[in-house]
């Protein structure tokens, strides 16, 4: 599955820039795997997506606004949609995905007196590293 983020890199408005980056940053700071469609680019795409946009998402007049958000051809949502499940937690609900993905972490005793001894069980841990996996 991937995630398909529309966007319009050419956008006169602050604020569909704003949005696009937020949800473009939010997937790689999470490490999701998504590809960018740009709809000003590619008049096909434009249309498809204009397409698949449920009727109740739809504006009363004029088209959509990016970004519009879609798991492969299923419609996620619009900007307004993904803010909502960032506040609420759910956003791997809302991109359809089953979990976030798996962190890798990772200690570094910085101190060889920190090591456990058999009288003493609990180590002292100094750093800690949490990362993603690599894709």
């Amino acid at each position: 599955m991937v995630i398909k983020v529309y966007i319009a890199s050419s956008s006169g408005s602050v604020a569909v820039k704003k949005h696009q980056q937020a949800v473009v940053g939010f997937l790689e700071a999470n490490r999701i795997n998504f590809q960018e469609v740009d709809i000003t680019m590619l008049e096909e795409q434009r249309l498809w997506m204009y397409r698949n946009i449920p009727k109740e998402k739809k504006p009363e007049k004029g088209n959509p606004l990016p970004p519009q958000i879609f798991n492969e051809a299923r419609y996620c949502g619009d900007y307004e949609d993904f803010f909502q499940s960032k506040e609420n937690n759910t956003v791997f609900a809302f991109l359809g995905l089953s979990s976030p993905p798996n962190l890798t972490v990772r200690f570094r005793v910085l101190d060889q007196a920190a090591v456990p001894s058999p009288g003493y069980p609990y180590m002292c841990i100094t750093s800690c590293i949490a990362s993603p996996p690599f894709l």
